[in-house]
C-alpha cells in the first residue's frame, strides 16, 4: 500500500514538472529579411509569446560577425536596460518593447552598407525557458544616373576584327546593378560578331560600379543604328531600371551612286549670286574624292561643297560631279543643269532733256533681260508713271527735275536696275516768293536772306539796296528747277530793303525784302516784357487807389471842419447877385419831398442853407 502511494505520488510530481516545463517555455518569431536604403533608419521587429510577465524576462539583441561568432549589442531585464559600448551600433540603436502585444523592436538609425548584417532576438524567462530568431537586415543604395560614350572615330565594314563601339558606366551602388546593351530597342547577345566585357569595382564606400564595354563586326546598317544601355538594380521590394542616352556610330562603306545639287539659292540664279554647291554619294568611304567640272573648269570640293562667287550668265550650263575611290581607283558621277538669269543696265533714251514751258516730252527706258521685266519712274521719291515710255504733256517748272528709271524682275527679289533723266523747263525766272518778306531785327544784327529763283537756263542773281547799291552774294547753289541764292546783311539804325534780281534769256523777276530796324531795348521778347511789366503796373494801380484813398479823406475831414471851399458857416443867399461859384442846382428825390442844393463844386449844401 506505501509502496503503491509513493509510485503515484512520484507520477504526480513527474506530471507536475512536466506542465510545468511545457508552460514556461518562450517562444519567438521574426521575419526572414529587413530591407531599407542607405541612411534611412531600419526597424527589425522580434514577436514573443510567454506565460511569464515581462519582468520574469531577459532580452537580448546580437548580431552576427562575418566570422559567424555573435556580438551582443542590448541587454535587457526587470532591473535595466544596456545598451553595450564599443559596437558599431552603440549610438545608433534603440528597443522599443510592448508586452501587451510580445513585440520587441531594434530600431537602427542612418543604416550604412556595413550594417548588411543578420541580427539575432533571445528571449529567455527565469525558469530557463529560451528562444531565439533571426533576421537578415538587406540594405540598398540607388547607383548614379548611368553614362555612355561612343568612339568618335569611324569604323569601316571592311575591318576584320570586331570593333569596339562604346562604353557605359553605372557608379555608386549596392548591390551591384547589371548592364545589358541594346541596338535598335533590341538586346545584344555574346557571339561571333557581339562581345562585352564586363568590369566591376568596388569603392571605398562599399558600393559597387560597373562598366560594360561592346565590341562588334560592324555592317552597314549600323550607320542608322542607335546602341544605349540599361541598367537594372535592387531596392526594397523591387527591382528598377534605367537607361543611358542613345549614340550612333560613323559607318564607313562605299559609294555606288553619286548626287549633285544646288544647295543655294534656292530657286531662280540670278547675275552677282553666290552657288553652293553640293556633291554626296551614296557611301561614305574616307578614301573618295571628289570633283567638280564645268565645260573646261574644275573645282574641288571641301565637306562635300563648293562655292561658286559672283556668278555671270557665261556659267550657265551642265555640272558634273565626279567621285574617285583611292582604293580601287573607281570612279562614278553625277550631274546638274544651271541656268543663271541675267538684267543688263537701264539704257534710258535721252538722258538729257530742255523743253520750253508748254511743250510735251517723251523719254524711252529698257533693259534686257532673260526673264519678265517692271519698268516704273520716279521722281522725289514718288511714282510718276509705269510702263518703258515716260510722256508729259505741257511742261512746266514743276516738270523740271531728276527722273529714275527702274527695271525690275518680279520673280527674283533684289534684281533690279535703274538710270536717270535730267530734264529742263526752259523759260523767265520766277522767284518762290517765302512766307514772310517784311522782318523786324535789332540793330547791328546779321540776317541772312534766301531767294528761290525757278527758271532755265540757271538765272542769274543780284542784290540790291533801295539805292541801287550791288550787295556781294553769300552762297548761290543750283537746284532741279533753278537756283537758290543767299545774301547775309547787316541790320543798321535805318529801315532796310534789299531786292532779289533774277534774269535770265527769257525774262526777269524781282523780290522785294523789308527789315525794320528796332532798338535792342525793344528787342526784349514780348512775353518777358509782358511777364515784368505786368507787376509793376498792378503795384502803380494798388499804390495809386490807397494815395486817392487817403487824399479823399483828408479833403473830407478838412470840408466838415470848413477849412476848404471858403466855407465859414452858413452862407448868404439874399444877395441880388449870384458868382459863378454860388451857382445852384435844385435836385429833387422820389422818395423826399426836401430838395438838395448843389454847388457848382459838387458841395451838398445843408437844408439851412436852402
Amino acid at each position: 500500500m506505501d509502496v503503491r502511494l509513493s509510485a503515484s505520488l512520484l507520477a504526480g510530481i513527474v506530471l507536475l514538472f512536466h506542465g510545468f516545463t511545457a508552460w514556461a517555455m518562450v517562444e519567438v518569431s521574426m521575419e526572414d529579411r529587413v530591407e531599407v536604403f542607405k541612411g534611412d533608419t531600419a526597424q527589425i521587429t522580434c514577436m514573443f509569446t510567454s506565460d511569464d510577465g515581462i519582468g520574469a524576462l531577459t532580452i537580448q539583441w546580437f548580431y552576427v560577425l562575418r566570422t559567424g561568432e555573435k556580438q551582443k549589442i542590448y541587454y535587457q531585464d526587470a532591473t535595466m536596460q544596456v545598451v553595450d559600448r564599443g559596437t558599431p551600433f552603440t549610438d545608433r540603436i534603440m528597443v522599443n518593447v510592448t508586452a501587451a502585444t510580445g513585440e520587441v523592436v531594434l530600431t537602427i538609425a542612418d543604416v550604412q552598407i556595413k550594417d548588411q548584417l543578420e541580427f539575432i532576438c533571445l528571449v529567455k524567462s527565469l525558469t530557463d525557458g529560451v528562444s531565439e530568431g533571426r533576421t537578415r537586415l538587406l540594405v540598398f543604395e540607388r547607383p548614379d544616373f548611368p553614362t555612355i560614350e561612343g568612339v568618335q572615330t569611324g569604323i569601316s565594314v571592311h575591318e576584320d576584327t570586331l570593333s569596339k563601339i562604346g562604353s557605359c558606366e553605372v557608379k555608386n551602388g549596392f548591390p551591384k546593378p547589371n548592364i545589358t546593351w541594346y541596338r535598335n530597342n533590341a538586346p545584344l547577345r555574346v557571339s561571333d560578331v557581339v562581345k562585352v566585357m564586363p568590369s566591376t569595382t568596388t569603392e571605398s564606400s562599399g558600393l559597387f560600379s560597373v562598366s560594360s564595354e561592346l565590341s562588334l563586326k560592324v555592317t552597314k546598317e549600323d550607320k542608322d543604328a542607335q546602341f544605349y544601355c540599361e541598367v537594372t538594380y535592387l531596392v526594397p521590394g523591387g527591382t528598377r531600371m534605367t537607361e543611358t542616352s542613345r549614340i550612333n556610330i560613323t559607318v564607313y562603306y562605299p559609294s555606288t551612286a553619286v548626287h549633285v545639287w544646288v544647295e543655294s539659292p534656292k530657286g531662280k540664279i540670278k547675275e552677282g549670286d553666290s552657288i553652293t554647291f553640293n556633291c554626296h554619294g551614296n557611301g561614305n568611304s574616307p578614301s573618295s574624292v571628289y570633283v567638280i567640272r564645268h565645260e573646261d573648269n574644275e573645282y574641288g570640293l571641301e565637306s562635300n561643297m563648293v562655292v561658286l562667287k559672283n556668278v555671270t550668265r557665261l556659267q550657265s550650263g551642265l555640272y558634273e560631279c565626279i567621285s574617285t575611290d583611292m582604293e580601287t581607283f573607281e570612279d562614278l558621277s553625277g550631274n546638274t543643269t544651271v541656268f543663271v538669269n541675267y538684267l543688263d543696265h537701264a539704257v534710258v533714251l535721252p538722258t538729257n532733256m530742255e523743253v520750253a514751258q508748254g511743250e510735251e516730252l517723251t523719254a524711252t527706258c529698257n533693259a534686257l533681260s532673260s526673264l519678265q521685266t517692271h519698268t516704273a519712274w520716279f521722281k522725289d521719291g514718288r511714282e510718276v508713271l509705269v510702263g518703258h515710255t515716260l510722256t508729259m504733256k505741257d511742261a512746266t517748272f514743276d516738270t523740271a527735275g531728276t527722273y529714275k528709271c527702274v527695271v525690275t524682275v518680279p520673280e527674283i527679289d533684289g534684281m533690279e536696275t535703274m538710270a536717270n533723266l535730267r530734264v529742263h523747263v526752259k523759260g523767265a525766272p520766277k522767284i518762290i516768293k517765302p512766307e514772310q518778306t517784311d522782318l523786324e531785327e535789332s540793330v547791328a544784327n546779321m540776317v541772312d536772306l534766301t531767294c528761290h529763283v525757278r527758271g532755265f537756263p540757271a538765272p542769274s542773281v543780284i542784290w540790291t539796296t533801295r539805292d541801287g547799291k550791288v550787295l556781294e552774294t553769300t552762297s548761290q547753289t543750283e537746284t532741279e528747277d533753278g537756283v537758290q541764292s543767299v545774301v547775309s546783311v547787316e541790320v543798321t539804325s535805318e529801315d532796310l530793303t534789299a531786292f532779289c534780281n533774277a534774269s535770265n534769256e527769257y525774262g526777269a523777276d524781282a523780290l522785294a525784302f523789308n527789315i525794320k530796324a528796332i532798338q535792342a531795348a525793344t528787342a526784349i521778347p514780348p512775353k518777358k516784357i509782358r511777364k515784368e511789366s505786368s507787376g509793376v503796373i498792378i503795384a502803380v494801380i494798388i499804390i495809386c487807389i490807397l494815395l486817392l484813398a487817403i487824399l479823399g479823406s483828408v479833403l473830407y475831414f478838412l470840408y466838415k471842419k470848413g477849412k476848404i471851399c471858403g466855407r465859414s458857416g452858413k452862407q448868404d443867399l439874399t444877395k441880388e447877385k449870384s458868382s459863378k461859384d454860388n451857382i445852384v442846382v435844385e435836385m429833387k428825390s422820389d422818395n423826399t419831398e426836401d430838395a438838395i442844393l448843389l454847388g457848382v463844386n459838387g458841395e451838398k449844401l445843408p437844408p439851412s442853407n436852402q
